[in-house]
């Protein structure tokens, strides 16, 4: 799987001092000043591309960017793949359909104010933009497709009008098709500004800790957990599986309350019965409640669903401490929102028999009831972490690579 990061020019929020993110940062911490900060989004994320025509009047067309992993349920499996493409956000003849690769070659800018020129509304649905993405072919019909993990931001690409002719504002370069005039009704600028906050404990006023790509930060002097939310800091609820051996790392995971119609998915023992898993329900298990076990980072999508399967037959019982766990800590790089989304698609992943599937996934409605982050322990090896009582291990190759997805 081959994933493409984008950069951003920028400046320090503190300092003024020129800065490089990716596009997965989501915190920055100034090469001068040395301050940390908190990257806030609301909704998406909204950047241009710099041009190189300053003596033209500019015209910005929007673009989707969507980037993550596309899960697909047929009748004889789940099919996942990864995908990175960016859709005109217009109906428009004139306009190439895709930026292709200038996004990943070119460093974007972080849309503002302050970016003159004139800039397009969108027009077209990120939903309706995502349906060009599905590029899935089976001669069995799609049962239930979802996309999860995804990036999705907006681009907006530099064109000028010269001579009655639309020309490319990177390369200078005029289009063959000539436009029509464009109706100043379309025009929108676009009100928005990246925010950044300090990052700093709001209850002790600590440094907070965590890596650039990470969705929450750790307090080391509360013992508490701070997500970065739409407007300020958020503090989730959070718990750690007990260790029994030292030097533990700990991966985040999301465990999920959920009621979904349909079918009976109360308890353990339901799952047991739905799953067709080689043991009796007991009792005691007939009275265990059913929980969905997600990875709360990002990863390849196969393994996505293998760690989430993992976790959820095993359905850990451990008593749970509220507070952070000593050792390596890795970061939360997908949101709950994102896990709740993928709920559907893991329980079509052991759904038996199959008839069943095809027969009641069109109609299964799951309502989120309550979300837990969990950090569950793993042995630290050299190549692998493992997890020894869920028999699960993941490669460290495979979570350096999520870095960037």
């Amino acid at each position: 799987m081959k994933t493409s990061d984008f950069l951003i020019r920028h400046e320090c929020p503190q300092c003024g001092a020129p800065a490089t993110l990716a596009e997965t940062d989501r915190v920055f911490q100034c090469g001068y000043c040395k301050v940390r900060s908190c990257l806030l989004q609301k909704d998406f994320f909204r950047y241009v591309i710099p041009h190189n025509a300053e003596d033209q009047d500019i015209l910005y067309v929007p673009y989707w960017r969507f980037r993550g992993s596309v899960f697909s349920c047929f009748s004889d499996g789940i099919r996942e793949r990864f995908t990175d493409l960016s859709h005109l956000a217009i109906e428009s003849s004139y306009f190439p359909l895709s930026l292709g690769f200038r996004s990943q070659a070119l460093k974007l800018q972080f849309l503002s104010p302050e970016t003159t020129g004139h800039f397009l509304k969108p027009t077209l649905p990120f939903e309706t933009a995502a349906n060009c993405f599905n590029e899935e072919s089976s001669t069995k019909p799609l049962l239930y497709q979802e996309f999860i993990g995804e990036t999705v931001s907006m681009i907006y690409a530099p064109f000028y009008l010269k001579e009655e002719k639309l020309y490319d504002a990177v390369l200078n370069k005029p289009y063959p098709i000539t436009p029509v005039s464009f109706e100043k009704e379309k025009e929108s600028k676009p009100d928005w500004r990246i925010r950044f906050i300090a990052a700093l404990c709001p209850n002790c006023g600590w440094d907070l800790q965590g890596e650039r790509n990470s969705l929450t930060l750790h307090c080391l002097n509360c013992n508490c957990i701070w997500h970065t939310g739409e407007q300020c800091l958020t503090k989730p609820d959070f718990a750690a599986m007990p260790a029994t051996w030292e030097d533990a790392a700990w991966l985040p995971f999301w465990r999920i309350r959920a009621d979904v119609s349909e079918i009976r998915l109360d308890s353990y023992a339901d799952m047991i019965r739905l799953a067709n898993l080689p043991k009796i329900a007991s009792k005691e298990e007939d009275n265990m409640p059913f929980y969905f076990w997600t990875p709360a980072f990002k990863v390849q999508p196969q393994s996505f669903l293998r760690f989430a399967h993992n976790m959820t037959v095993y359905q850990p019982q451990d008593d749970l401490a509220h507070e952070l766990p000593k050792g390596t800590i890795y970061p939360v790089t997908l949101p709950d929102t994102q896990a709740i989304q993928s709920l559907k698609i893991h329980l079509a992943g052991f759904i038996k028999p199959k008839k069943t599937l095809e027969e009641k996934l069109g109609e299964i409605r799951i309502t989120h009831r309550q979300s837990l982050l969990v950090y569950v322990p793993f042995q630290n090896t050299h190549h692998e972490l493992i997890q020894p009582d869920i028999i699960m291990s993941v490669h460290k190759n495979l979570l350096a690579a999520a870095k960037k997805l």
